[in-house]
């Protein structure tokens, strides 16, 4: 489907502002005409000699045409004016033609404003819906999708793009209709002043046409790219700004510069071409209209001097209808730029909202309300997109309140086999079952709702202690989030905090150090208390001290829950009723800790080395 008309489709909801919106431009365009109509009149009246008030405007004295056809409907129009404004004397007269005209500029204004009221509204509604369809959408994507795009570049999406989109909406429902119409009704005034003048002056109008086609084309090109330079900026700033403890350490702030104002001066050719391309219809069109009134002036002024075609008050009615025409005219010259602008967003909004979920549930999936027995994985095996085999046949079954450590070399597939078990993933081949049903006819949604998830890299918000504990959980009591965090071991350090569990701890948590955060994160999991823990790397980077509280934490966690830890210290899967020993995406030992290291195979040596 066309991303111009997509985007139109957002604007359903808001059909009846959109037409209240329409019906004030025409009230507007209206009476803008019916301004240009009586505003001669009134200069008549007020410079002419002792013009007998009821010839204010004084029918046309035409030779060359018989009254009839358009002449005919001028001459009605030109006395019904008089005998509405006409009066006993031209002061009475100047009276009324004040009163009028006030009256069509209070009417011509209200219109206005309320029009632009209802298309902020409209405009401003589409986009919100359109920012959080594209934000729902994220949500829905798989895992794989954001290792594969940059943060950056999706905050310029649903931010610098759709704000662009903003223009489209504008340009289709304000400009395309709104301008259009002045461009009628003033037609319609010099069509019936004088039909042989308004075709003389279209006669540019075609060339008007190709210009813009023309630019509309280049326009769209250059808008894409500029959209693109905004994603790469927005992109730096964000992986500057979050790795800025890196590039302090490794002295890299010139070289971040320097890369910085390089994508900026991009970023500004790009906007110098965008706006040389886009103010060049509107020029081109006024010095076209420009040329075609001032001939008009001179071919009509000279009919008028010698007394044929036209009325002198008539032909000055025309030329200011004509004038009057300029303005509308160039607006729609600049429509087809921003329209162009719009579309070249769309396209970038919309490739984000049609790129479909690798993970979704089975048509039919259901709830998963209990888990009951085991977790079974059947020869499974898994790859990242086109790369090789990560893991190879896995069998295993891990029951109900069962421990399960996960060791083995780095990159060896731990991580990826419990992201397989999240459901992050689907495995390239074999199956993943819960209680006998395989995870794709269980709902991600309840699946995930039963498990627990403390990584090495606590993802934290720029929130209080409190809010982070219990993360998308409402109506939790103060007791039961203090409880949890006395048994993760936190409730001591935050109620040092400055303002205790309401302290704000910063983005990712900086204000903390590791352990404090790892302990938060285990809080969150004892809230939620789920069924099933993962453990990935959850005490790996902690000192002595916090990893003895962190763990002490872990283990009161553990405590009936069907658990997998992975794991590099081995210190802390001694415990665990089984390991596995994961090598080259293959299951190459399984046992208790004791008759592993007792084989002396991949598990004794790494044990051996750590203990040496």
């Amino acid at each position: 489907m066309n991303p111009y008309l997509r985007v139109l489709a957002y604007a359903k909801p808001y059909g009846r502002h959109l037409c209240a919106a329409m019906l004030c431009m025409v009230v507007f365009s209206l009476s803008t005409g019916a301004t240009v109509w009586v505003a001669l009149p009134f200069l008549q009246t007020l410079f002419a000699g002792e013009t007998a008030p009821e010839t204010v405007m004084t029918p046309a004295a035409d030779p060359l045409e018989e009254k009839t056809g358009i002449a005919a409907w001028r001459e009605t129009l030109k006395h019904r004016t008089n005998d509405l404004i006409g009066q006993d004397d031209r002061i009475e007269t100047l009276k009324r033609l004040c009163g009028i005209i006030l009256l069509l500029l209070v009417v011509k204004n209200a219109a206005g404003y309320l029009q632009g009221f209802f298309m902020a509204f409209a405009e401003n509604g589409l986009i919100r819906d359109l920012r959080n369809d594209l934000y729902s959408h994220l949500h829905q994507l798989s895992l794989s999708y954001f290792h594969r795009e940059r943060t950056g570049e999706l905050i310029s999406r649903l931010t610098y793009d759709v704000l662009k989109i903003n223009g489209t909406i504008s340009a289709a429902f304000g400009t395309l209709v709104k301008e259009p119409l002045l461009v009628l009704v003033h037609l319609g005034i010099i069509l019936l002043l004088s039909w042989q003048l308004t075709l003389a002056s279209l006669v540019l109008l075609p060339f008007s046409v190709l210009i813009i086609t023309a630019a509309g084309k280049r326009l769209r090109r250059t808008s894409t790219e500029s959209q693109e330079s905004m994603a790469d900026l927005t992109a730096t700033i964000q992986e500057t700004v979050a790795g800025m403890r890196v590039v302090k350490a490794f002295s890299m702030e010139t070289f971040e510069i320097r890369k910085f104002r390089a994508q900026t001066q991009a970023f500004f050719r790009t906007l110098l071409r965008l706006t040389h391309m886009h103010n060049l219809a509107g020029p081109v069109t006024e010095i076209l209209g420009g040329v075609v009134g001032l001939a008009i002036l001179w071919y009509g002024g000279r009919q008028v001097l010698e007394g044929r075609l036209l009325a002198p008050e008539d032909f000055l009615t025309f030329f200011v209808a004509l004038f009057s025409m300029l303005k509308p005219l160039k607006e729609l010259g600049q429509v087809n730029n921003r329209i162009q602008e719009g579309v070249a967003a769309a396209q970038r909004v919309f490739s984000v909202i049609d790129t479909p979920p690798e993970v979704v549930d089975a048509p039919g999936a259901t709830p998963l309300t209990e888990f009951r027995d085991a977790i079974r994985l059947r020869n499974v095996s898994f790859r990242y997109a086109d790369g090789p085999m990560v893991l190879k046949n896995i069998s295993l079954e891990v029951r109900k309140g069962e421990i399960l450590a996960i060791v083995g070399p780095s990159g060896g597939g731990k991580s990826t086999l419990t992201d397989l078990i999240i459901r992050f993933y689907d495995p390239a081949s074999g199956g993943i079952e819960v209680d006998g049903r395989d995870l794709r006819t269980i709902t991600t949604a309840s699946l995930r709702a039963r498990m627990g998830i403390v990584t090495q890299d606590v993802v934290l918000f720029n929130d209080t202690v409190r809010n982070n504990i219990a993360y998308g959980l409402e109506d939790i009591p103060s007791p039961r989030i203090q409880a949890a965090a006395v048994a993760a071991n936190a409730d001591e350090f935050i109620r040092r905090l400055p303002q205790g569990y309401g302290t704000r701890i910063g983005e990712r948590g900086v204000r903390l150090s590791g352990g404090q955060r790892q302990r938060i994160a285990i809080a969150r999991a004892i809230l939620k208390d789920p069924e099933i823990l993962i453990f990935d790397e959850a005490t790996s980077a902690l000192d002595t001290e916090s990893e003895m509280l962190v763990q002490e934490a872990l283990d009161r966690l553990m405590s009936g829950r069907t658990t997998f830890v992975i794991a590099h210290r081995l210190s802390t899967v001694q415990h665990a009723h089984r390991v596995i020993v994961i090598d080259h995406g293959e299951m190459v030992e399984s046992g208790t800790h004791a008759s592993l290291v007792a084989a002396g195979g991949i598990y004794g040596k790494l044990y051996a080395l750590q203990f040496k």
